[in-house]
């Protein structure tokens, strides 16, 4: 069953729900990371997009900090996609970035076209090398808090 079938409009789903059926430890990683990184919870909103065969429509979670996002996730069964804009701003530094990624966020970043205001990646998220990289273009939005010792 698809996530957008499972839950529609009028039914939101929990944390627990989705961490459920996307049903992977990479989700749970990234979602405790950007709480205890960023001091940030998780905002639900549903989208009804339809490009691509509806492939973005349902619910996805945002994380935003200072009104700035960070990320958008996109449950899917066994895995999941990290929206994450490159913005101008942080383009030089994503340059810097990317030759050190996983093939798969290498090939990914050199084939998406940029506009003006940079680039959405749409980054699936199927093992921890692309995890780390998902985080560490999140950190070009943000820098991460200092920790407390």
């Amino acid at each position: 069953m698809q996530w957008n079938e499972r839950y529609g409009k009028e039914c939101e789903p929990s944390e627990t729900q989705i961490r459920e059926f996307v049903h992977t430890p990479l989700w749970n990683d990234l979602a405790d990371y950007l709480r205890q990184t960023y001091d940030i919870k998780p905002m639900f909103f549903y989208s009804c997009c339809s490009m691509d065969n509806g492939f973005w429509k349902g619910w996805n979670v945002k994380y935003k900090k200072s009104g700035k996002a960070l990320c958008t996730l996109y449950p899917k069964q066994g895995y999941f996609i990290a929206l994450i804009a490159v913005g101008t701003k942080e383009k030089t530094e994503a340059d810097l970035l990317i030759p050190s990624c996983d093939q798969y966020t290498l090939n990914l970043y050199r084939q998406t076209e940029s506009g003006k205001t940079g680039k959405s990646l749409a980054i699936e998220v199927t093992s921890e090398t692309i995890l780390r990289d998902v985080k560490d273009l999140i950190a070009l939005r943000a820098a991460p808090r200092p920790r407390m010792i």
